[in-house]
Order: C-alpha cells, then sequence, then structure tokens
C-alpha cells in the first residue's frame, strides 16, 4: 500500500523499449503495461514531476566480456537495430530525462542520481520491464542511496512468474511501498 509520495518525486520508467519488449513471454499483456505506464506519465507531465525514461544497450558492456558463456553473450551484446528505442505508445519530451544503462541498475555508471539530485528529488515511483531485473536493480541501488520508493506494480511486468512475484511479494516491501498506478496518481493530488 502507498502511503504518501514525496513532494519531489520522479517517475522512473524501465526498458519500455522495442527491443526488450519484443521478447516473447511476458507475463502480462502488454497493451496494459503501457497503458498504465502512460496513466503514470500524464499524471507526473500534470503535476510538473520528472519522467526518466530508461533503457538499457548492453553493446560494450565490461560484463559482456567476462562472461564465459559467448553465445549467450553474443545475442546479448549485439541487439536488433532498434533494440534501444522507446516504445511508440511512450511518449517523450525534450525536458524528460534520458538514461541508457548497460546493466540491469539504472544508476550504476549512469548520470541518474546526479540528475535527481540536481532537482532535489527524494523519492522515485518505479513501474517497467523487468520486474526482477531492471526494476529491482535499479531499485535496490535507490534504497541504497536513501530514495523513498514507490512500485507501481501494474506497471511492470517479467517474463519468470516466480521470479516477478518473489520481487513484488518479497523484495519490494523491504525497499518501498507497493500499489496501482491509480494509487499513485491519487497521492499525486495531494502533493
Amino acid at each position: 500500500m502507498i502511503t504518501e509520495i514525496d513532494k519531489n518525486t520522479a517517475l522512473i520508467l524501465i526498458d519500455l523499449q522495442k527491443g526488450v519488449l519484443a521478447i516473447p513471454s511476458l507475463l502480462h499483456p502488454l497493451k496494459d503495461i503501457l497503458e498504465n505506464s502512460t496513466l503514470l506519465i500524464d499524471a507526473f507531465r500534470k503535476t510538473g514531476l520528472p519522467i526518466v525514461i530508461v533503457n538499457v544497450n548492453p553493446a560494450g558492456a565490461s560484463w559482456t566480456k567476462a562472461r564465459k558463456d559467448s553465445a549467450a553473450v553474443q545475442s546479448i551484446a549485439t541487439p536488433m537495430a532498434d533494440f534501444a528505442d522507446i516504445a511508440d505508445e511512450i511518449k517523450t519530451q525534450p525536458t524528460d530525462i534520458f538514461i541508457t544503462k548497460k546493466t540491469w541498475n539504472a544508476f550504476y555508471n549512469t548520470s541518474l542520481h546526479e540528475e535527481l539530485q540536481r532537482r532535489n528529488i527524494t523519492g522515485i515511483v518505479l513501474g517497467g520491464v523487468s520486474t526482477s531485473a531492471g526494476v529491482e536493480g535499479t531499485a535496490r541501488a535507490a534504497s541504497e542511496l536513501g530514495y523513498n520508493i514507490s512500485f507501481a506494480t501494474d506497471a511492470m511486468t517479467d517474463r519468470n512468474a516466480e521470479a516477478h512475484h518473489n520481487s513484488i511479494q518479497n523484495i519490494f516491501p523491504r525497499l518501498g511501498e507497493s500499489g496501482m498506478s491509480s494509487d499513485v496518481i491519487e497521492k499525486l493530488k495531494i502533493v
């Protein structure tokens, strides 16, 4: 349950990009995830709070060179041409903060923390793909950095049901509060 959203909160959407969303077997209908993400974007725009659009591009990442299973790494490290392009349904604006990460964690070796600090951000709302990787990896780092974290669980999904449920039921309650996009939007009205 989301009890409160900080006055200075940013929406962070993880990996809502063509290459990731093209992965078969996502647990929840992609249409629903994108629709809920769009509702969050609209609400954050109306309140004038920052929106962070994160994509992943593992090409050239140091971890891809350290792995021994070269066939698996090769398919990850050389993604399709539009792999990192944000899904057309996610309407970005030039004022949004754009972060490209090379790992699961959007804070690692990126300017995300500095961008948030520059705007005096104390809280974040997280959504995206996948729950157990990009969202959880970013949430763990955000917790270590002292952000108040809210999870919009109907704006995230995973390929693995067990991993998705583990993140939502066991990990996220230790890092922040969880609720639906509508819960986040309702709390934004009192900010």
